[in-house]
């Protein structure tokens, strides 16, 4: 029989950009959904944020803090077309790089993920409360 489980995970990153570890969070809804064999995906809501899979290292993390930066610079705000009544287009750009979502299969109720994968919420534009959606469909 297929099941579906839906929950909200919320955030409030003190700083404007940070990385957060949510692979045990979306686990635990798994566990929550009842589904053993099915799909997990895990996405961001608001447009300056974002969800994706890598290696929970934090000389990585400050390597995409940097990598970012330069690709999408924070400042001068008039770089960009953008930027009228926010300051917030490299943030959108960024989130744009890193990507809205993640798809994870479940196996035997389980995340399926790779050796070194981890689940990561992605802020560009933080302090300020946001969401991300974890969507469970399966048997």
């Amino acid at each position: 029989m297929m099941k579906s489980h839906r929950q909200e995970l919320w955030f409030e990153v003190p700083a404007r950009c940070g990385l957060l570890n949510i692979t045990p969070k979306v686990a635990e809804a798994v566990r929550a959904s009842g589904v053993r064999e099915g799909l997990c995906l895990v996405n961001a809501m608001h447009i300056t944020a974002s969800v994706f899979i890598n290696d929970d290292e934090s000389g990585l993390h400050r390597d995409f803090e940097r990598w970012l930066e330069k690709l999408a610079p924070e400042k001068p705000h008039s770089q960009y077309d953008h930027n009228g009544s926010e300051d917030n287009a490299d943030a959108h750009l960024k989130r744009t790089i890193m990507g809205r979502e993640v798809v994870v299969a479940i196996t035997a109720g389980q995340l399926d993920l790779g050796p070194w994968e981890q689940i990561f919420y992605g802020e560009f534009d933080g302090l300020r409360r946001k969401r991300a959606l974890i969507k469970i469909i399966g048997e």
